[in-house]
């Protein structure tokens, strides 16, 4: 199976860039509040993120104040 069979496996879809926005919050701060890497957010904003732990998960939804159905959504 492919990366891209693998990327397209799955209908949920990653809308944490919408919530930094309604927010006011860069990645860079998301990054420092929860101490999970630029890189990983990034990944995770861009839908390239394969996996995503519920510590992160968790750390995320803490510092933004808001609902895992937040940010995962299903097409």
């Amino acid at each position: 199976m492919s990366e891209q069979d693998l990327r397209d496996d799955h209908d949920i879809v990653v809308t944490l860039d919408a919530i930094l926005a309604q927010r006011n919050w860069t990645l860079t701060q998301l990054s420092e509040a929860t101490g999970i890497t630029l890189a990983n957010l990034s990944n995770l904003k861009n839908g390239k993120a394969r996996a995503v732990r519920f510590t992160s998960l968790s750390a995320i939804c803490r510092a933004l104040e808001c609902e895992p159905g937040d940010i995962l959504t299903r097409q």
